[in-house]
């Protein structure tokens, strides 16, 4: 009995805290590093310099290819002489990993990097700490959650894409229920997991309405599901997809920057996803990881925009202009996770004429 209570003990104040169950000396640390990465003091950033090139590594977990980072990761080891690892997984098994590593009392992670609905969902389980940077008065307002516990340091803007060797430019619909017809059967793919951007597009149409063409759409012309941005982005180059309906921008212009027969397909809106940075709470390189987080927010910033990313900070470079962007809310679609889920999973198992 007497472990039991010791147990409900600490569940309950750690519950109040807003932690995760931590051993003491963790427990101290966590209190030292949020103290550090909420300072606000004149030599602060001289003093996490010095820091991180004692601690002389960082660990990021992440969801974007290592391709997409590589140049990152480079330009801050040449920099500081910091060492960056780098694991990768799918938003889920992120997640996951993440979670079960806190619940576990193991912390390797010094920096979270994914979508927005990642980033949310990984905040709610405590894991990541709120951080202050001057640099947030400089970003898009919608990468800075208020919590401030993870900021958007990219956005990635979900558009279409078409093969031009495969479809005539005069052949694309100007709205979408130009799709709800049958001459396109078996050439429009979609991203098997992107119900934020479904539910972000139907709820600009209205809800409802929204829904019903994308089942019209399914019924009538079909969807081929893929999963991975990049790899339908690659294959709509390559012709083996004719045209999808949500890529990354970013993408689309490298490939067509290379020479691919692939061209934009913007329907409005546009849909915005912020992808998001953010410190661990119990970071193994405490200085290193808010090293990286300013980094992210400022050098790194002009890398992105150099490989057609659009950073978030409107110093280095405002939004397109002209383009009409719908954002995705991150918390409101990770609190209606399944419902969206579901009606996604329904739309694209539909089969033609049913």
């Amino acid at each position: 009995m007497k472990n039991k209570n010791l147990h409900i003990t600490r569940r309950t104040l750690t519950g109040a805290l807003g932690l995760s169950i931590l051993p003491l000396p963790s427990f101290a640390q966590a209190v030292a590093f949020e103290k550090l990465a909420l300072d606000r003091s004149s030599d602060r950033a001289e003093r996490i310099l010095k820091g991180a090139k004692e601690e002389g590594t960082l660990t990021v977990y992440g969801s974007a290819p290592v391709e997409d980072m590589s140049q990152i990761f480079t330009a801050f080891e040449k920099k500081y002489g910091i060492k960056v690892r780098y694991w990768r997984a799918g938003p889920q098994e992120l997640i996951r990993r993440a979670e079960t590593e806190y619940r576990a009392g193991r912390f390797d992670v010094d920096i979270v990097q994914a979508n927005g609905p990642t980033m949310e969902a990984i905040r709610r389980e405590n894991i990541l700490q709120r951080v202050y940077s001057p640099v947030h008065a400089d970003l898009l307002k919608q990468a800075v959650p208020e919590h401030a516990e993870w900021i958007g340091e990219r956005l990635n803007i979900i558009i279409g894409a078409y093969n031009t060797k495969s479809i005539p430019s005069a052949d694309i619909p100007a709205s979408y229920e130009g799709f709800a017809d049958a001459k396109w059967i078996g050439k429009i793919s979609v991203e098997a997991t992107d119900y934020d951007w479904l539910a972000t597009v139907v709820g600009a149409m209205g809800e409802e309405k929204g829904i019903e063409l994308f089942k019209r759409i399914a019924r009538t012309a079909g969807f081929s599901v893929r999963k991975g941005h990049t790899l339908i982005t690659t294959l709509v180059a390559a012709g083996e997809i004719p045209l999808s309906l949500n890529v990354f921008s970013y993408k689309v212009e490298q490939l067509a920057k290379e020479g691919a027969p692939i061209a934009a397909l913007i329907i409005p809106p546009a849909v915005g996803r912020v992808n998001g940075v953010g410190a661990a709470r119990r970071p193994p390189h405490p200085n290193a990881a808010l090293l990286y987080y300013e980094f992210m927010l400022n050098e790194a910033q002009h890398i992105l925009k150099e490989r057609d990313f659009t950073p978030t900070n409107q110093k280095v470079q405002a939004l397109p202009a002209g383009m009409k962007l719908d954002f995705v809310d991150s918390a409101k679609l990770l609190d209606e996770d399944e419902k969206w889920t579901q009606i996604w999973k329904d739309i694209t198992s539909m089969k033609t004429g049913r």
